[in-house]
């Protein structure tokens, strides 16, 4: 049986084992790699902290997501196909490692991000 995401460790482990599908994937990889300014290794404590305030209210983030990526589409066009990967993606890590209540909210939580972000995006033009 698996565990539910508890603490911060789960979160990087989640994180990680994420971003490593995430930048060799063939449909969203080539983002990540062409993405100006884009450093895995700055990024990952960012997106750690991001979800830490997501899943358990720790006043840890402080950015904009929206912002970065209308930002990032203004380089690289992101495009439906990118968010239901994306999405895809994130379902089956956190649902290989985690389940429970929070793996689930993780699982809510980013879909309704992609939704918001992808209208955010699309609006914008």
């Amino acid at each position: 049986m698996k565990k539910d995401i508890t603490d911060k460790a789960d979160i990087a482990f989640l994180v990680q084992s994420f971003y490593q599908k995430a930048t060799r994937d063939e449909v969203i990889g080539y983002i990540f790699q062409q993405a100006p300014g884009f450093v895995l290794e700055q990024h990952l404590p960012i997106m750690i902290s991001f979800w830490e305030t997501l899943l358990f209210g720790v006043a840890g983030y402080k950015g904009n997501p929206m912002l970065k990526h209308v930002l990032l589409h203004r380089n690289i066009p992101l495009k439906a196909e990118h968010f239901d990967r994306w999405i895809n993606l994130w379902r089956e890590t956190v649902s290989s490692h985690f389940e429970g209540h929070v793996a689930h909210e993780a699982m809510n939580k980013a879909a309704s991000i992609a939704k918001l972000m992808q209208f955010k995006i699309e609006t914008q033009l």
